[in-house]
């Protein structure tokens, strides 16, 4: 008698089938090697690859700090907030990130991930709904599974669907989730008009602003303050997230809304009662990552020329050719190209043309959208950029588009 297989003897032909599909995702050792370029497996590269948008990570003053706060405090936190893992240093970043972003309150986490998978079920349960974008993040979708809240899933800026699902839902508490700047496309949210369904059918809105924080708004303060609804035109239904290992170039995360809700958060979320503390040398160093944010605008003005430049050049060449820009006026440019094993060709040609731009594939998007996800970056130059539009030149297919893009402009 033959003895049955296990399921464990399985993984090498689900991974052979991931190759064949070209969804297989490689793990490569990097290093910094100046500027917007890294060091990949050996070989320098300049990468488009980064959410360091404002070229931050690398800067003098963070990383004085970070060995200031070494010294200081040490480098690892010992234990949970709510032992002893909650620093000086943790506190004063949170009020100073309350104040940066015009809330009441913050709440910092160790991680981005953990905070939405954290919050979510904090906030809503069984009998409860949530109304999530299709094209939400992992964290926020995952988050939602977690909470056990019926989950309504609109089509990616279908206010239209989300009034509709809103205004059927008999449930009490009602979340809608979005993201502020959509990570993989690059739009932005029209967050008045998600404010304002929240406000007609009592709803709290859950922002993560990962990809805008530091970016858009006056002195880069996000998403609500490039809309105008932050500080005294704050509303009581926004909780906002946002990321601290983007823009601001250090790690980790924090949410921040009215005191009753943080608190409530700080009692009930899993992922920051039970997670030992972010070490207070990331949040030493976060402090004057606030204040370079704020003061060194240039930045900013660089990368909105930079985007310009990227767009126009690539508006040129891409005429009369099957891929697509997409309407991104953010740092992140998405390139649909379609069919996985072409995107994996393209990124493949710009590798060897010693560039460095991630394919991105199912299930990250969806199928059929396979695409260059193009991140820039401060550190970039206004020839680094002429370099990467020759490159993509160089590597044009001659076919004509089937289609047109999917979103429309963002309302800017």
């Amino acid at each position: 008698m033959t003895t049955p297989s296990s399921w464990i003897d399985e993984f090498p032909a689900r991974i052979a089938e991931l190759d064949h599909a070209h969804l297989r995702r490689r793990r490569r050792v990097v290093l910094p090697d100046g500027g917007a370029r890294l060091r990949v497996d050996g070989q320098s590269v300049l990468a488009f690859c980064s959410n360091d948008y404002l070229g931050l990570a690398g800067h003098p003053e963070l990383i004085a700090a970070a060995c200031a706060g070494a010294r200081e405090f040490g480098v690892g936190s010992g234990a949970s907030p709510l032992v002893s893992g909650h620093s000086a240093a943790n506190e004063a970043l949170e009020q100073e990130l309350a104040a940066f972003v015009q809330m009441p309150r913050a709440l910092y986490f160790y991680a981005g991930y953990a905070t939405n998978i954290g919050i979510v079920p904090a906030l809503v349960g069984e009998g409860d709904a949530v109304f999530s974008d299709a094209l939400n993040h992992a964290c926020l979708i995952d988050g939602a599974r977690l909470s056990r809240a019926h989950i309504h899933r609109y089509a990616h800026g279908d206010l239209a669907a989300l009034a509709a699902a809103l205004a059927q839902s008999p449930a009490r508490r009602k979340l809608v989730m979005s993201d502020a700047v959509f990570s993989m496309d690059g739009d932005i949210a029209d967050i008045p008009a998600l404010l304002a369904l929240c406000e007609r059918f009592d709803a709290l809105l859950l922002l993560d602003d990962a990809h805008g924080f530091g970016v858009l708004g006056p002195q880069g303060r996000g998403s609500l303050a490039h809309f105008g609804l932050s500080g005294a035109s704050a509303s009581r239904r926004v909780l906002y997230m946002a990321t601290l290992g983007k823009a601001a170039g250090v790690a980790g995360a924090f949410v921040a809304g009215e005191d009753a809700l943080v608190e409530w958060l700080l009692q009930k979320t899993r992922s920051y009662i039970f997670a030992t503390a972010a070490p207070p040398l990331l949040a030493h160093t976060l402090r004057t990552s606030l204040r370079l944010i704020e003061s060194e605008a240039w930045r900013r003005d660089h990368l909105t020329r930079l985007i310009a430049r990227l767009r126009e050049s690539l508006g040129l060449i891409l005429r009369g050719t099957a891929w697509q820009l997409g309407d991104s006026r953010t740092a992140i440019q998405a390139l649909l190209i379609g069919p996985n094993d072409q995107a994996m060709a393209v990124m493949e040609g710009l590798r060897e043309r010693g560039l460095w731009v991630p394919a991105i594939r199912p299930p990250t998007v969806p199928q059929g959208t396979a695409r260059l996800r193009i991140a820039l970056s401060a550190a970039h130059s206004d020839a680094d950029i002429d370099r990467l539009v020759q490159a993509l030149a160089e590597l044009l297919p001659n076919t004509r588009p089937t289609s047109a893009p999917r979103h429309p402009e963002p309302v800017i």
